[in-house]
């Protein structure tokens, strides 16, 4: 048998595809969940508990009290501000060991999973404990992107990469050749519904992995809502880096993408 699995839970799909898929595997697992970012009804009835986002050391042992070997992190996580953050005296110690690379989600991202283990923990991807969360290749649905469409990917890839390379964020939106809105702080959703608000419709989201990104952590994801979002905002359709992407529940993403008339393509992305 693996082992014991804990899993620090953010917002999103990802949590409770990943709870789901321990119990169907019989593998035994533990949530930590934070206050302000875990969605409360995907881990009500699976072993979990709270803590606040700050509180590094109550976290830590919680999750040694659980038994926990295997860390997964999933979901997203809001960054929050210094004071709203209320850091214990191990998140100072982490906050100390971090200095500018606080600034950058890639490097307290990697910094975090660096202290994890430094904890004896072995941190993992979600793409190891559901191999097919990871993006292929090609077109997912009935749908497929027509030439402008794939201009505009080819566009939105060159312009997230460069964007990744200075740690702003996965996605951009591109219509015809025009870049609608890139990701920061706020996040995909939110960049999605930017972008529909503007005048037109049409467009395409693409997202991709940072250059430099802690790879365990942090990949490029969409699930049903982001294809719901997509529709809502009049986009035509999604792109995502192949295998460096990930892909929550991918029969329900396209099924959703169909019914909405949006395509879904993985596509490479060169070095």
């Amino acid at each position: 048998m693996p082992p014991k699995l804990g899993i620090l839970a953010g917002g999103g799909e990802l949590p409770a595809r990943l709870i789901a898929t321990c119990r169907a595997t019989g593998r035994a697992f533990f949530v930590l969940a934070f206050e302000g970012h875990t969605e409360a009804g995907a881990i009500a009835d699976a072993p979990h508990a709270w803590v606040r986002l700050g509180a590094a050391g109550k976290g830590l042992k919680l999750l040694k009290e659980a038994g926990v070997e295997e860390l997964v992190l999933a979901g997203r996580f809001k960054r929050p501000t210094l004071s709203a953050l209320r850091p214990d005296r191990r998140a100072v110690r982490l906050f100390t060991r971090l200095g500018r690379a606080a600034f950058g989600d890639d490097g307290l991202l990697s910094t975090v999973v660096a202290e994890l283990e430094d904890e004896g923990f072995h941190v993992v991807g979600p793409d190891s404990i559901v191999a097919d969360f990871l993006a292929p290749a090609g077109v997912y649905g009935r749908i497929a992107p027509d030439d402008q469409a794939r201009l505009d990917i080819e566009h939105g890839v060159d312009v997230a990469a460069a964007l990744g390379r200075l740690d702003v964020g996965h996605a951009v939106v591109v219509r015809q050749g025009v870049v609608l809105g890139v990701e920061a702080a706020e996040g995909t959703d939110a960049l999605i519904r930017r972008c529909g608000g503007l005048e037109g419709s049409g467009g395409v989201l693409v997202k991709v992995k940072k250059p430099k990104q802690e790879r365990r952590v942090d990949l490029p994801t969409i699930g049903v809502d982001t294809v719901k979002a997509a529709a809502q905002a009049g986009l035509d359709g999604i792109a995502v880096e192949a295998g460096e992407s990930l892909v929550i529940d991918r029969a329900k993403v396209v099924e959703a993408a169909d019914e909405a008339g949006l395509f879904v393509v993985g596509v490479a992305v060169s070095g």
